[in-house]
């Protein structure tokens, strides 16, 4: 699956994609950035993780409030 900036939408990072007053084309993490499967969790979420659904995000991505655990595919 190709990389777009698309997939940048909601993170933290996504102000350096063209979209600040300072100019900034592009991230900075954008370039290497890869597809990985991970699970969304909130802070405020307690364990057990088991019940969260896998989701595709950049191994780059950052939201406020929220932590990204990669996923281990099965052997």
């Amino acid at each position: 699956m190709k990389i777009t900036k698309e997939m940048c939408s909601g993170c933290e990072q996504d102000f350096y994609n063209d979209k600040n007053p300072l100019g900034v084309k592009e991230c900075w993490s954008f370039k290497d950035a890869k597809l990985v499967k991970v699970k969304a969790i909130g802070i405020w979420q307690s364990p057990p993780y088991d019940k969260v659904k896998p989701i595709k995000k950049l191994n780059c991505y950052q939201r406020k409030g929220m932590c990204y655990m990669k996923v281990k595919e099965a052997l």
